[in-house]
């Protein structure tokens, strides 16, 4: 059964299977009615049925005497973040989501939810991670945990609740541990595919193996990251600028100790800085790509997400930056370890 189903009830339903929906939903009370194949005809709150009873409904009147018809829904890839905003401060809590036949196929819960992107993911959980044995001797990195779950759940939770349904695990090293813990993703209301490497194919070599595409654009990101990112605003930058390719990047700064004489050509100096501080932006190894792209990936080679990015910039695509402004740790080595687990105790994610 598909997560959102529970919010579904048949228009042949009795009043009384309708009340029993609703107190399980608790909070999050509202069923939407349909007919055959999910197709929305409206929609049903305790309110409803207690407004029915006063009007002298009772229990054995068609659930259709008691519904809203018409309610709100929102097409399946024609919303956008504005569109979700506008919803959310009028107080909509709960909205399906419907194709052009208004068969609902999924349904928003801003609750759990903050907005859907329009994006699968790839999660590069193939490593060996080495760097931290031997921690990683039986256990894959991702499935270390950084308090009470695996850094890889982190990131996959946090996809969620932006709307990312589809999520591919590109696993080797110890990859059964991955299979085994996440399974299809059931349960976790996604789906998750896996690809798996016969051999070490690089940072994005391996997406080849993964299944077509349904959207535009694809997220990819190493699975061994612990950071907040917005990836709804990521998102939305990457699409006003037009793009082909976004990296995330993380600011390092450099204090110089000293006066630093700046010149020209012929040693002339042109200005004096006392003791600067020098910002650069490092790859934080999260992207969004274009689907056209990947087409410059070759398939069964060992290709690394850099070689992309300089093919990019070698055909005069876009590729654009977006720095980081919240949190973000790689955790390579056991001082990154440690330190993880103490910052997530303060780190809301």
């Amino acid at each position: 059964m598909k997560s959102f189903e529970k919010h579904i009830i048949s228009k042949e339903a009795s009043v009384r299977t309708a009340l029993i929906k609703l107190d399980q939903l608790a909070a999050d009370a509202i069923l939407f009615v349909t007919e055959d194949n999910f197709k929305l005809i409206g929609s049903l709150t305790d309110g409803d049925l207690r407004r029915g009873f006063i009007r002298g409904l009772g229990f054995d009147d068609s659930l259709l005497d008691f519904i809203q018809k018409n309610p709100i829904s929102i097409r399946k890839n024609e919303y956008s973040s504005s569109l979700f905003d506008t919803y959310r401060n009028k107080n909509f809590k709960i909205i399906p989501i419907v194709n052009e036949e208004k068969i609902i196929e999924d349904i928003l819960n801003f609750r759990t939810r903050s907005t859907i992107l329009p994006l699968e993911a790839v999660l590069m959980a193939g490593g060996e991670g080495k760097r931290l044995w031997p921690l990683t001797q039986h256990t894959p990195k991702p499935l270390l945990k950084v308090g009470d779950k695996p850094i890889i759940e982190h990131n996959i939770d946090r996809l969620i609740k932006v709307g990312i349904k589809k999520i591919h695990l590109s696993i080797n090293y110890l990859g059964d541990q991955l299979v085994d813990y996440f399974k299809d993703g059931q349960e976790k209301g996604i789906e998750i595919e896996y690809a798996r490497e016969k051999k070490p194919l690089g940072t994005i070599g391996s997406i080849h193996l993964c299944n077509d595409f349904e959207y535009e654009d694809v997220l990819v990101m190493n699975s061994d990251l612990l950071t907040n990112i917005d990836f709804a605003d990521f998102y939305n930058t990457y699409k006003a600028s037009e793009a082909d390719m976004a990296v995330a990047a993380t600011s390092y700064n450099v204090d110089i100790p000293y006066a630093v004489l700046e010149t020209d050509d012929t040693q002339k100096v042109k200005s004096l800085k006392e003791k600067p501080r020098y910002t650069y932006y490092s790859n934080a190894g999260i992207y969004i790509i274009s689907k056209k792209l990947l087409a410059m990936i070759p398939e069964d080679s060992y290709f690394d997400i850099t070689d992309l990015m300089d093919k990019v910039i070698e055909m005069d695509n876009k590729l654009i930056t977006y720095p980081i402004n919240g949190y973000w740790l790689d955790i390579g080595k056991h001082d990154d370890f440690k330190k993880a687990q103490e910052d997530i105790k303060h780190l809301k994610l």
